[in-house]
């Protein structure tokens, strides 16, 4: 299905569909912004497309713009939105050739966006949240997203004509039962659905493959046939289907309203930004490279470009990423699904930090992985030194076999410290 755009009457002219048809080549969502960008101009300025390209030829472009972005200004309109109609003009002048230079013209705030200037990431509690209020479907989008720090238009694109495959899932093997070869797995994300135009790959852990997983389940559940082809998003089984993907709004809609129903306001699109962050601490504690980091955010980089002249990498070289990135799941996934030792230690550890009084927040920030027994030990007792100075005699540390003692004197059990003794407070 292919979507009109507003100003669509524009297309009428055959200069302009041509304009238009170009700029779809690269991106359909961009032809159709800077179509409705122009054509607003048009109507805001009482002018035409064709009357554009004589007042550029003649200068006149120059003064009319500066006039309007002044105009816009005094309504209040941000420079972030102003500039948009620049890029608009520009792109249809250099279609037919004509050069205009709006050098001079100043637009206040061009490289604000008022939008994005107090958003922030959520917190691991948060996403927790998000993903319990999301549906089966959307709980996927926003792991797929959270996880793995792909885009919205890369599950489906803006006019619902491709997305994310079942078959780009490397490590999925679909028969009798769902499973997974490898875990993490890998996604591959072609040059058809990558912003940058070129091939890459990322990888899911063990909470979004569950998620995957359990969607898949689902579907197969409802009569669906799943093949290496089938979409990774599928429409409700009670839907009208008119594309054979889900287009980018669908996609970000279903996360959109998972974030409000958890009470919170963000773009969908913050969750790009959680993984971003979530590699930039993993970054700067040594865990992943900065190269690997920015290959499987999809950004053009070093191993990009060989990943692109060779086409494929060494399989030691993808299974240090994979190992890599397995490293950064303790700052991306939610909840520690893989029953390891190191995992049963980590999950203890955290438990013991949060009895003690730690918050998750200060939790988050300590590589706990990279801290000795000793040092453990010392973050506890300083904390439970530091509360003993704020609360008194409220809490105390004692012997194990004193407990049962302390009880029965009114205070309530909080904690097992690593030297074996205990931590008590009192009820009132």
């Amino acid at each position: 299905m292919t979507f009109q755009p507003k100003h669509k009457k524009l297309l009428e002219n055959d200069e302009i569909k041509r304009w238009w048809e170009n700029n779809r080549a690269r991106s359909p969502l961009s032809a159709d912004v800077l179509l409705r960008n122009l054509g607003l101009y048009c109507e805001l300025n009482e002018t035409k497309p064709a009357l554009i390209i004589k007042d550029a030829n003649s200068g006149e472009l120059k003064r009319q713009f500066s006039d309007f972005v002044r105009s816009m200004e005094r309504k209040g309109k941000a420079g972030s939105y102003i500039v948009k109609f620049k890029h608009a003009i520009k792109n249809w002048l250099n279609f037919n050739d004509v050069t205009a230079s709006f050098k001079g013209i100043n637009i206040a705030g061009e490289y604000e966006n008022p939008t994005l200037t107090n958003e922030r990431v959520p917190s691991k509690e948060e996403l927790s949240h998000i993903l319990r209020k999301a549906s089966s479907r959307g709980r996927v989008s926003v792991s797929v997203m959270a996880f793995s720090g792909f885009r919205p238009e890369t599950l489906g694109n803006y006019e619902g004509t491709d997305g994310l495959r079942l078959g780009d899932i490397k490590e999925l093997k679909i028969s009798d039962e769902i499973e997974f070869t490898k875990i993490p797995a890998t996604i591959m994300v072609k040059t058809r659905l990558s912003k940058a135009r070129n091939q890459y790959f990322s990888f899911i852990g063990e909470e979004g493959i569950t998620y995957i997983k359990e969607y898949l389940e689902e579907r197969r559940k409802n009569g669906e046939e799943l093949t290496y082809e089938s979409p990774l998003l599928q429409f409700d089984v009670r839907g009208t289907k008119k594309n054979d993907f889900m287009r980018t709004t669908l996609v970000t809609r279903d996360i959109r309203e998972a974030i409000t129903t958890a009470g919170l306001k963000m773009r969908p699109y913050v969750l790009r930004a959680y993984f971003s962050t979530a590699l930039d601490i993993a970054e700067s504690k040594g865990l992943i490279s900065h190269p690997w980091r920015q290959f499987i955010m999809g950004h053009k980089g070093d191993i990009e470009a060989r990943y692109s002249t060779n086409k494929r990498l060494p399989p030691d070289m993808i299974e240090e990423m994979r190992e890599s990135y397995r490293k950064c799941l303790k700052f991306l996934e939610t909840r520690i699904s893989d029953i390891s030792e190191d995992n049963a230690k980590l999950f203890l550890q955290q438990q013991l930090l949060s009895a003690v009084g730690y918050k998750q927040e200060e939790i988050d920030k300590i590589d706990l992985s990279s801290v000795s027994n000793e040092d453990f030990q010392q973050l506890l007792r300083d904390k439970v030194a530091g509360a003993m100075s704020d609360n008194g005699a409220k809490q105390k540390v004692i012997p194990v076999n004193e407990i049962e003692q302390y009880i029965s004197e009114g205070y309530d059990f909080e904690a097992v410290l690593p030297n074996g003794k205990a931590v008590m407070r009192l009820r009132f």
